[in-house]
């Protein structure tokens, strides 16, 4: 299945409708009736036996006898029908289908049959498609809808009915309006790869109830959500709701997790949803997170400043000379802050005064206008002077304006206004924060996903020790390890336990307790008791030999009595730790049955509900990434620090999580790991009781992962023809700093048969999108020295493949003073051998007829060369099947 055959569904030349009928109510009614009122410009091809011509288009008697196989049909029968159309689509040569309901007992036949005939399937039970730039409403709705730049993509077609007509209401464009239904085979991530490439689309909006394929969600929301902003809606966040949908059961914090990860941008709620739309269609870049609200009334004011500091959101502060003009144009009893109340008897006047002090003053906050009805500022009349104000005013094109006109009949005729200039307006005080806030989460979100990441100083791992833990305990059948079988697994990847030593009874633990020293605590080792705290089975500050002799034979035997059932491995000895002072966190990592392994950071307690609990991430964590975490868990107050503890050490926090991460993705074996509690005492992080579960795995251990981990075993120690020895490895995030000290050493001339173009400097979001890619769909490899610790990067080779892997886009770049060592020969050689493994079909390059040295290195390594002069290019195509 390919990116090549969604052509034929979403631009379709010709449209065959399988059970076309003149009946009224009939689906093969309302398709013809659809497709022929929205101007579809191509052929439109009835199938029936039943009648000669359907609303006036002659029909066919069946598929066999259609002039031309369709790029698209719509099957409109009986369900028990769809697999004998779809084979005999398939025959005709039909490239893809609409299946408008099914039962869940067919899906299979219905998959294993697109796949036979190569035909991509959309659905089944989806209520179609509309492309309103090509006048195509392929769908069971009648609403019509307006060209736009929107792309809307949902799972449910109830929510799709419910979009369309509020975006009817409206008058809101879209450019794709395409509900999946079950996604058997045309899934999100396929869409989002051709809307990514799509010219008429400039922001997406998803309603997901699910996912087929987490990794390749997250790949392609990653790489559309650097050029354009996504919007996510996901139904289903408890387990009862997931039941009700039918859906995989996953955590929600884990949607969240995956969201931020790939740069979108959540939104809770159908409320949302529509505040989120009328954002995306009008949004403009954000300069600064803070907000000036100003309301003509202080309850409406109040009200969107009660939603801001709810959200966390910041006021922005008003500067002294803004505050000067502000009073000299304000009546005398008007009190000058942020928020600004001008007053219910504020006038029109007044509103575009204010907005020409802060154009004047060139303020980079969002700034809100909240008007209530009032007799002295109508609301058409203020609403037009302030659009008036934004367009004539040289600043205006700068500003980032939210407007809430409060009310409903007195404000239809103002949000209208505001609708045309391309303002966003919304009908509350809190839609309209709420909306301020999706932007600035949004651009947090954007922000993270170009950051520099860094790795920790001197993480030590020692992966051999590790594995050889874990091989043992799966041979001696051992899934379930505590604290003192699991900690030497953990100190490999350099985290502090405190030790934990084993007892089998009362006489062993005293001699253990003195061995350690006092106070001790004592604890159940049971792998049938997950909560100790159930039977009592810890206890604590033990001072003497006779209270460890008492506490033992107690816990033993009340584990005994309340769990006749349970196996008791014995006792757990270690020395108090010191929690004067300290926080006692929780970190748990888990296999969400979407996204697999998940990293979860919160406080310790005795109940564990990650939804509401903790902040999540995905795996693999770098400190920037950690330390988002960190940040998260802080202001969602997931940890709450307090008057007693000790300030938080964010940095070695994150490095905790990092190792923790590392150990994740080292490990596959690994199906969840529980330490309660991590105990973080300033910059000493101690974990103190650890649970850990162990399950085979055969396979890749990466698969599992939603983001591809840096693949480790694609680096190669290289011996240059100068004797030189260098690494040749996948860039890293970390690579941005060195990676502009190599351009800095490239000449203009070898730039500009690189980049065809004058290239003065790069900025940092152009040396993020190098560095930070995606080892799913893209690879860069480098040639580096190291110095000092410091590696140098002498020369970089990369492929970006297209959504199908069949052909890749090639480049390779030396240091200028390093040519003639063969450098640029082994990096290409490299890339070549890897992009073969990888299954891409063709390696294609352009460079320039000037630059001989590539042309023929191309031609001794098998390229095709075909030199365009009329296009001043040269060519240069590898197949490598």
């Amino acid at each position: 299945m390919s990116q090549r055959g969604l052509e034929a569904l979403l631009r379709p030349r010709t449209i065959a409708v399988i059970g076309a009928s003149i009946k009224t109510g009939r689906a093969g009614n309302i398709m013809m009736r659809n497709l022929l009122g929205g101007g579809f410009s191509g052929s439109i091809l009835p199938v029936t036996p039943a009648y000669s011509a359907v609303c006036g288009v002659m029909s066919w008697s069946d598929i066999k006898a259609l002039p031309c196989a369709p790029d698209l049909a719509i099957i409109c029968t009986h369900a028990d029908r769809n697999i004998a159309l779809l084979n005999a689509l398939g025959e005709k040569g039909c490239k893809s289908c609409i299946v408008l309901s099914s039962p869940p007992e067919q899906h299979d036949a219905l998959r294993a049959s697109a796949a036979r005939w190569q035909i991509r399937l959309l659905g089944p039970n989806s209520l179609g498609l509309l492309a309103p730039w090509q006048g195509l409403n392929a769908s069971f709705s009648p609403v019509p809808i307006y060209p736009g730049r929107l792309a809307f993509i949902s799972q449910s077609a109830a929510v799709s009915n419910i979009i369309l007509d509020w975006a009817q209401q409206r008058e809101m464009g879209f450019s794709w309006f395409i509900a999946l239904g079950d996604t058997l085979d045309i899934d999100i991530g396929e869409l989002l790869d051709f809307l990514a490439r799509d010219s008429k689309t400039s922001a997406i909006l998803l309603h997901l109830e699910h996912l087929s394929d987490a990794r390749r969600f997250v790949s392609a929301a990653r790489s559309a959500s650097r050029n354009k902003p996504i919007l996510v809606i996901k139904s289903g966040r408890s387990a009862r709701a997931q039941k009700l949908l039918s859906a995989p059961t996953g955590l929600d914090v884990a949607w969240n997790a995956a969201i931020q990860r790939a740069g979108l941008l959540r939104v809770r709620d159908t409320h949302e949803l529509f505040s989120a739309v009328e954002t995306l269609s009008h949004m403009r870049p954000l300069r600064s997170e803070k907000l000036i609200i100003i309301s003509n009334g202080a309850a409406p004011a109040a009200l969107a400043l009660d939603e801001l500091e709810m959200r966390g959101g910041r006021l922005a502060v008003l500067t002294d000379e803004i505050r000067e003009q502000l009073k000299s144009l304000l009546p005398a009893g008007v009190h000058i802050d942020n928020p600004l109340d001008l007053r219910d008897d504020a006038t029109s006047e007044h509103f575009a005064q204010t907005l020409d002090i802060l154009l004047n003053n060139t303020v980079t906050d969002a700034i809100l206008f909240i008007h209530a009805p009032s007799a002295t500022a109508p609301g058409a009349e203020t609403a037009h002077r302030l659009i008036q104000k934004l367009k004539l005013h040289a600043a205006g094109r700068y500003a980032t304006l939210l407007t809430n006109w409060c009310g409903e009949h007195s404000s239809l005729e103002a949000r209208r206004q505001f609708s045309d200039a391309g303002i966003p307006t919304y009908r509350t005080p809190e839609g309209a924060v709420t909306a301020f806030m999706h932007i600035v989460e949004y651009r947090r979100n954007q922000k993270q996903l170009r950051e520099t990441p860094a790795q920790p100083a001197g993480l030590t791992t020692n992966a051999r020790e590790a594995h050889q833990c874990i091989r043992s305990a799966l041979a001696d059948s051992v899934t379930q390890l505590d604290t003192y079988q699991a900690q030497s697994i953990l100190q490999a990847y350099g985290l502090n336990i405190l030790p934990a030593l084993a007892a089998e009874d009362s006489t062993q633990a005293i001699h253990l307790a003195e061995r350690l020293g006092y106070p001790i605590a004592l604890k159940l080792r049971s792998a049938d008791i997950s909560h100790k705290s159930d039977v009592m089975g810890v206890m604590l500050a033990l001072r003497t030999p006779e209270d460890v002799k008492q506490a033992a034979n107690a816990i033993i035997e009340r584990a005994k009595l309340n769990r006749p059932q349970a196996a008791i491995q014995g006792l757990l000895v270690q020395k108090m730790a010191d929690r004067a002072g300290a926080l006692e966190l929780r970190i748990v990592v888990e296999h969400d049955p979407v996204f697999g392994p998940l990293i979860m950071l919160g406080e310790d307690g005795a109940d564990w509900h990650p939804n509401e609990q903790a902040a999540a991430a995905l795996p693999p964590l770098n400190m920037n990434l950690a330390r988002y975490l960190v940040i998260q868990a802080l202001k969602s107050r997931r940890i709450r620090e307090r008057r007693d503890t000790k300030p938080l050490d964010i940095s070695g926090l994150s490095q905790v999580l990092v190792q923790v991460s590392h150990l994740i993705i080292d490990c596959p074996q690994i199906y969840r790991l529980d330490i309660h509690p991590l105990l973080a005492s300033g910059n000493t992080f101690t974990l103190l009781d650890i649970s850990l579960e162990l399950r085979s795995f055969d396979g890749d251990g990466d698969a599992r992962l939603a983001v591809r981990p840096y693949p480790q075993q694609l680096e190669e120690s290289v011996i240059l023809k100068n004797e030189t020895r260098c690494l040749f490895r996948p860039i890293l995030p970390e690579d941005e700093p060195q990676l502009r000290r190599f351009i800095g050493r490239v000449t203009k001339e070898d730039l500009y048969y690189r980049y065809f173009s004058e290239i003065n400097e790069f900025n940092h979001e152009d040396l993020a999108n190098m560095t930070q890619i995606d080892y799913d769909r893209e690879m860069a490899f480098v040639a580096v020295q190291s110095d000092a610790g410091t590696d140098i990067i002498l020369g970089v080779t990369r492929a970006i493949s297209d959504p199908d892997n069949h052909d890749a886009e090639f480049a390779v770049l030396v240091r200028s003073d390093l040519k003639g060592i063969g450098l640029g020969r082994r990096l290409l050689e490299k890339l070549i051998a890897y992009s073969r493994a990888q299954g891409t079909r063709r390696l294609n390059g352009i460079t320039m007829p000037h630059n001989q040295g590539m042309i023929a290195l191309a031609r001794k390594l098998g390229f095709q060369v075909e030199i365009a002069l009329e296009d001043g290019v040269v060519n240069l195509s590898l197949p490598l099947t």
